[in-house]
């Protein structure tokens, strides 16, 4: 075969030699990033749970004064909604109660009860007769005796009113309503004590939310100061991390996770210290209550409430550590 058919060689190859062929991209592709990130990101987690393992009673006592910290708050706020249903539902507390006059007989009474029922304004009507209400008034009054002495029985029948909404002006109106009803002697509708308990409970409610945003404040700093320590104690590890181009993300996450760390072990400590007190309060309440003979009881700490507060914790803890690591970055530089 003739040499003329062969393609001559570019000026920059070598006669003979093999085609090059285009070199393979060295970009690592998305599933060998995301392995690496949380590869990293479970090393941090392993090291801060290493270190805080070392310092059991440090931690521990962290956590502790934590807890304790984020127990109150929430404990009162309990405390509260347990007073609240104490006091009874609020249409329950607002009740009208109609007395009726004397020669109104369980049958009528009876009958202006159900058609009091039927108005949309009213949740509820009761009907309490004449001997009825004389038969409570004996057993709640001590005075079964003298009061079987007299020639009749002086009290009237009572129709107790519960009203579906609380408005002042709206139950006025009602009231004023029932009070012209044929049969009704006297409406007498009590919003003082509802109005006190409204303002005790209000007052409560606005000292609880001031309590909490001390307190977080409180454990912001503490959880700061904390992490500030770590910090200080790493100072050398992290500048030479920084001085062989490691990034301020990969410096800060150890930390991150130490304060999610101790966020964590704080709630859990709370939701115990919780649950343990309100239970331990809880008999002294339940003597208390059975003097009165009622069946009150505290309600404990519901799981909405226990997981809210270890989210919250948590949250504190991680915003703590950033807030801490973002002000000592900057003086983390490689001297």
């Amino acid at each position: 075969m003739s040499d003329s058919n062969m393609p001559e060689p570019r000026p920059s190859e070598r006669v003979g030699a093999l085609p090059r062929q285009a070199p393979k991209s060295t970009e690592p592709d998305f599933s060998t990033l995301l392995l690496a990130w949380l590869d990293s990101h479970r090393a941090s987690l392993l090291d801060s749970l290493r270190r805080l393992a070392r310092q059991p009673l440090g931690s521990f006592l962290t956590c502790l004064a934590m807890a304790v910290a984020l127990s109150l708050p929430m404990g009162l706020s309990l405390l509260l909604g347990d007073i609240e249903r104490l006091g009874g539902s609020w249409q329950r507390a607002a009740q009208i109660s109609l007395y009726m006059q004397m020669d109104v007989d369980d049958a009528a009474g009876e009958r202006l009860r159900a058609r009091i029922a039927e108005l949309p304004e009213v949740a509820e009507a009761e009907w309490i007769g004449r001997e009825q209400g004389l038969e409570e008034f004996q057993r709640q009054s001590g005075l079964g005796e003298a009061l079987r002495g007299l020639p009749e029985n002086p009290l009237p029948g009572v129709i107790l009113v519960t009203p579906r909404q609380i408005d002042k002006a709206g139950l006025e109106t009602l009231r004023e309503y029932l009070a012209d009803l044929s049969g009704v002697q006297l409406a007498q509708l009590d919003l003082l004590w509802v109005e006190r308990l409204g303002a005790i409970l209000a007052l409560g409610e606005r000292f609880v939310f001031g309590l909490t945003l001390l307190l977080v404040l409180a454990l912001l700093l503490v959880i700061g100061n904390t992490i500030r320590l770590h910090i200080e104690n790493r100072r050398s590890e992290i500048e030479v991390i920084k001085l062989v181009g490691g990034t301020d993300g990969y410096v800060r996450r150890p930390f991150l996770y130490m304060g999610t760390l101790y966020g964590c072990g704080a709630g859990l400590l709370a939701w115990l210290v919780l649950a343990y007190g309100l239970d331990w309060l809880n008999a002294a309440v339940l003597q208390l209550a059975g003097l009165y003979s009622s069946d009150f009881a505290l309600g404990g700490v519901p799981l909405e409430d226990g997981l809210s507060l270890l989210l919250g914790a948590v949250l504190l803890g991680y915003v703590g550590a950033w807030l801490a690591v973002a002000r000592h970055l900057s003086e983390l530089a490689p001297r």
